[in-house]
């Protein structure tokens, strides 16, 4: 009996020196893991991290990343945490329920406990119409409550914006304000005297659907860097010149606020600084007169003209932003159909696709280019908001017999529409637009004027249908593209003729 004592004492020794170990090590792995939390990761960890998974061919989303990890990008992000709330499907509420207002009351006064600070200007931005919120955090405590609570669809830290900068991460068809010397085989004419026609219209049979529509009467909004004040043919009754109709209209609205704090209302003003908004606007709906200047696709069409960004990427807490508010005030526009956004970023930004929603759900045919890049960009498919469903997305091909996305543009299953957009085998060969200043004109290229055109096509099917819905206008520009009925895993539905579309 002594012997089998013996034996369950030394067994109970073991386990309980066993046990004590485990919890040991326990206790130093919890130690380590809060010692590793209580410093932000790097720019260049983030960073390294983000690449490795869009290099993967993954869809990045912060919600599948760590507290830490998002904690970390909210640090470097000057402390700007974006919050959507809601269920899943309220993306937007333009009466909210007391459910919903006490949803949002819950999570303020979590971060409001846990930050230690009162709501004011400065620490809290509410959104309108949208259901999101941004608020200043600095504690990681706060990421794991609000992931914890209820009524949260996602977390962002929308101020973080170092992804790509040191790779020069800008479109090749962004920001230009210098002109350009014409070649004139890329142009004709037409009436009156001297009206330039871009070389890639005649490709889409514009000129031949103008016999039909022009796209009076319908509106286009712009959601880009704004127009250049310094090109009249943009602004005031130089829009209406020649055979351009003068009952129709440019307005310039401008959401950008240009401010290092986030809280800030220091809107940036209407008028374009980059150059990029202006050859948009050039290419949509430029006037059709005597000054030998390019002409618009929809030369009778109106434009409403939005500066949201600062230049095509956006990576920038304001811009995002600033993009939302114009999606949502063009979105409640009667007069507006068709939205044209030339302009993204390379993971879906969860305020602007709210807004983009929120438009949608007002009936307005959204086009949006599918990515034109450098080579830091260029592997990637189709980037945000081009990438939603409830956007069209657009990108350029080159003009030789075999379809070829254009040099920096890019493709994808989830492209709609290509125009062709530069010579055969990458050749210089762009479209020529209004340039920023009075009497000049530059070339343009990418996925960009790709988009611009093909919103400048739906205004002329618009205007010769005035009655049809977004689906109708959207059906026909798909019975008018070259591989309708079928779609191609890269190009969509492929070239639009616009004659057909209008016909």
């Amino acid at each position: 009996m002594k012997t089998n004592a013996f034996k369950l004492l030394l067994v109970a020794l073991i386990i309980m020196s066993s046990c004590a170990k485990d919890t040991t090590s326990d206790f130093q792995e919890e130690a380590q893991q809060l010692a590793d939390e209580s410093k932000p990761l790097t720019i260049q960890e983030i960073n390294a991290e983000i690449e490795t998974q869009i290099n993967k061919g993954e869809e990045f989303d912060w919600k599948n990343e760590s507290d830490h990890f998002l904690w970390s990008a909210v640090t470097h992000g000057n402390n700007i945490l974006t919050i959507g709330y809601g269920e899943e499907n309220e993306s937007f509420s333009e009466n909210r329920s007391q459910e919903l207002l006490k949803t949002k009351d819950d999570l303020l006064k979590i971060v409001e406990g846990l930050e230690n600070y009162k709501r004011s200007e400065k620490t809290v931005v509410e959104h309108e119409i949208i259901n999101v919120f941004d608020v200043k955090v600095e504690n990681i405590e706060t990421i794991k409550a609000l992931r914890k609570s209820g009524g949260i669809r996602y977390l962002e830290p929308n101020g973080y914006n170092h992804y790509g900068t040191d790779n020069a991460m800008r479109s090749s068809s962004g920001c230009n304000k210098s002109g350009e010397s014409i070649n004139s085989a890329h142009y004709t004419t037409v009436n009156p005297n001297n009206a330039q026609v871009s070389w890639h219209f005649n490709e889409h049979n514009i000129p031949q659907a103008w016999n039909y529509s022009t796209g009076a009467g319908i509106t286009i909004g712009l959601i880009d860097t704004g127009v250049s004040q310094s090109q009249s043919l943009l602004n005031g009754n130089g829009f209406k010149d020649g055979y351009s109709s003068n009952s129709r209209y440019i307005q310039k609205y401008g959401t950008f606020i240009d401010s290092n704090w986030w809280w800030s209302s220091n809107y940036d003003g209407i008028h374009d600084k980059c150059g990029h908004g202006t050859e948009m606007a050039s290419t949509i709906a430029a006037p059709r007169n005597d000054n030998g200047m390019p002409v618009g696709v929809a030369y009778n069409a109106n434009l409403v003209a939005y500066r949201a960004t600062e230049d095509v990427l956006l990576n920038d807490y304001h811009e995002r932003k600033g993009v939302s508010k114009a999606l949502t005030e063009l979105a409640n526009r009667s007069d507006v159909k068709i939205i044209s956004m030339s302009i993204g970023y390379v993971w879906s930004i969860g305020n602007v696709k709210d807004a983009v929603k929120y438009a949608y759900s007002k009936g307005k045919l959204i086009f949006a280019a599918g990515g034109t890049s450098t080579s830091f960009t260029n592997g990637y498919g189709v980037i945000f908001p081009a990438s939603m469903s409830e956007t069209v997305a657009v990108t350029g091909v080159d003009d030789g017999s075999n379809y070829e996305r254009c040099e920096v543009c890019h493709s994808g299953s989830k492209i709609d529409f290509t125009i062709i957009m530069e010579g055969n085998n990458n050749t210089s060969k762009h479209p020529p637009v209004l340039g920023f200043y009075n009497n000049q004109r530059s070339y343009t290229g990418g996925s960009s004027v790709a988009t611009a055109t093909t919103a400048g096509i739906a205004a002329l099917v618009w205007a010769k249908h005035p009655s049809w819905s977004r689906t109708q206008v959207l059906n026909k520009l798909k019975q008018s593209a070259e591989f309708y009925p079928n779609k191609n895993s890269s190009f969509g539905y492929g070239n639009i003729d616009a004659l057909q579309a209008v016909q």
